[in-house]
């Protein structure tokens, strides 16, 4: 079940998944700074400030926060989609030691798809319908590889296959109208994954589906992820999902990066006032009848961020230091956050 976290369905332990792929301590992606801004009629719109990560080879982390926050163009940003003529990106994005926000558009083009690849929110919107799903899918394949049409063909259906589609064969030659929401967004899963990449982006790839298909979808991602070693970005709002999928999570707000930590640590005991502000909205399966907390106020718009630490309006744990710059404090156990008081504070998280 989606949004709500039960703690039953939640291992133990992480520690075997990421080994059970071979996690390296070596990192495949690193963030360093990055920040990402648009060009208006009035200036520079800042978007993003400063966001810092990494990925592990095999390694699963959900990207989580309220809409508006930088998810999507973080995600965009990796793979250099966004539109060059408005968009502007600083920093660096080391991907097995490259640094992409610096590729050529040509070079770039080699790294989409096959080292690095993307599920889109909406399906429907993000397949061609004037071509075959099977068109689309060993398109995806013979950019990289040259192929025969005939050999593209057989690859997108051991694709389709190997994504739980039945009758691979028929569903080859349909168009995306033809099939269900859950298809289309397994024939996108598909296409990302024909390719072998060592890094999927699936940016909220359960948005508008059914609870069941929901399920289907993220167990899907995760037993591919396990099988193959592929490191997953989950883009997401919805902390269910990350609990049941991920091995880490990020936490951002307001264009930055304010938590990162392990899923089982962050569940039981978050350390930004944000993320247990986030835990603490959910639905417990163990409450009944019980008031929902909530977050007062409102996400400050990107032209007018203020001073400090983006989050002190609404938090009832801000003090007169919040007004100041707040970097990142290292906190132990692989564990981050963007706050003076995280090491003091005892927050309540969504299992306690």
């Amino acid at each position: 079940m989606t949004g709500v976290i039960d703690i039953s369905a939640v291992p133990a332990s992480r520690a075997d998944a990421t080994a059970h792929v071979g996690v390296s301590p070596q990192p495949l992606l690193e963030v360093r700074d990055l920040s990402l801004s648009f060009a208006t009629a009035k200036g520079a719109l800042p978007i993003t400030r400063n966001v810092n990560f990494t990925i592990a080879p095999g390694e699963r982390v959900g990207l989580v926060g309220e809409s508006g926050c930088g998810k999507t163009v973080t995600g965009l940003s990796l793979l250099r989609l966004l539109p060059p003529q408005s968009a502007r990106i600083q920093g660096d994005i080391l991907f097995n030691g490259t640094n992409l926000a610096t590729l050529s558009p040509r070079r770039m083009r080699a790294v989409r798809g096959r080292e690095i690849a993307m599920i889109f929110q909406e399906p429907m919107s993000a397949l061609d319908p004037v071509f075959t799903v099977g068109d689309q899918i060993s398109e995806a394949y013979r950019i990289h590889f040259p192929v025969s049409r005939a050999e593209g063909r057989e690859r997108a259906i051991m694709a389709l296959r190997e994504v739980g589609i039945p009758a691979p064969e028929r569903r080859c030659d349909e168009y995306p109208h033809q099939l269900s929401g859950g298809m289309r967004q397994r024939v996108m899963i598909a296409m990302a994954l024909i390719c072998k990449p060592k890094l999927l982006v699936a940016d909220e790839p359960t948005t508008a589906l059914d609870v069941t298909v929901q399920a289907q979808i993220t167990d899907l991602l995760r037993s591919l992820s396990e099988r193959t070693g592929t490191a997953l970005i989950f883009i997401t709002h919805d902390l269910g999902v990350v609990a049941e999928t991920c091995t880490r999570m990020i936490t951002m707000y307001a264009g930055e990066v304010v938590e990162d930590a392990p899923v089982d640590d962050v569940l039981t005991r978050p350390r930004h006032p944000y993320t247990s502000g986030l835990l603490r909205s959910l639905p417990g399966l163990s409450k009944r009848r019980g008031v929902l907390a909530s977050i007062p106020g409102r996400v400050p718009s990107p032209s007018a961020m203020p001073a400090g630490c983006r989050f002190r309006a609404r938090c009832s744990h801000a003090v007169a230091s919040c007004a100041q710059n707040q970097p990142m404090v290292e906190i132990g156990n692989g564990r981050s956050a963007r706050c003076w008081r995280a090491p003091e504070l005892l927050l309540p998280g969504a299992v306690n």
